[in-house]
């Protein structure tokens, strides 16, 4: 079943730097990234159907930080449909900042369930990305570390239960799953994964608007 959109309904979309991208630098809010591509892709198929479109994604963001700020930036503007990819962050996160340390699966779960928890009260739908990472050759500059390949290896091994707590969380939520980790995997084998993410984690353009493809046949 895909979620139905109806005139004036509020879409809020939230999650870390491949939302945000750079949404406070665009004049809509929206960034420039996937949820823009959504916004006016729907625009265009459908303007009888005017839907409002919000993003509250921030940079670096993890779980523990969207908790922090869940009442004000998602449950107050009483969204019709949310949309949340989250993860990659903690995943990296000890990687490379000096304060970062791992985050168990256990503890993103148990954060991750805490924020569905409300808004499957308030009967919001709910949309769950995936989060991904496309094996790229090389290393990756985040900050100030370089990351090889051997390290983003391990952030291998630690997204995969990740993965699968997003899976579940969405089957017992009821939420619709864009399975973004899969997408991509497949999507790599003939052009190479650098196509969609250039440093593994970030989408290119291509990689924005195989997401919007994406997140659009959930929604009629």
């Amino acid at each position: 079943m895909t979620i139905t959109l109806r005139p004036g309904s509020t879409v809020l979309f939230t999650g870390d730097s491949i939302t945000d991208s750079q949404r406070n630098e665009s004049e809509d809010g929206l960034g420039f990234g996937y949820p823009l591509r959504i916004a006016g892709e729907w625009g265009l198929r459908h303007p009888d159907r005017p839907v409002t479109w919000l993003n509250s994604a921030v940079a670096d963001n993890k779980v523990m930080d969207l908790e922090s700020r869940w009442q004000a930036d998602v449950l107050d503007a009483r969204p019709d449909v949310v949309s949340i990819l989250v993860g990659i962050n903690d995943v990296g996160w000890h990687s490379y900042d000096p304060d970062g340390y791992d985050i168990p699966a256990d503890d993103y779960a148990a954060g991750y369930d805490r924020l569905l928890a409300p808004l499957a009260d308030s009967g919001a739908e709910l949309i769950l990305i995936e989060p991904f990472l496309l094996p790229i050759s090389g290393d990756i500059e985040v900050g100030d570390m370089q990351l090889g390949v051997a390290e983003r290896k391990k952030w291998r091994v630690d997204l995969d239960p990740k993965i699968q707590v997003v899976r579940e969380l969405a089957r017992k939520y009821g939420a619709h799953l864009l399975a973004a980790d899969g997408m991509f995997a497949e999507l790599s084998t003939t052009t190479g994964p650098e196509y969609w993410a250039a440093d593994g984690v970030h989408p290119t353009p291509a990689g924005h608007a195989a997401l919007a493809e994406a997140w659009l046949r959930l929604v009629a």
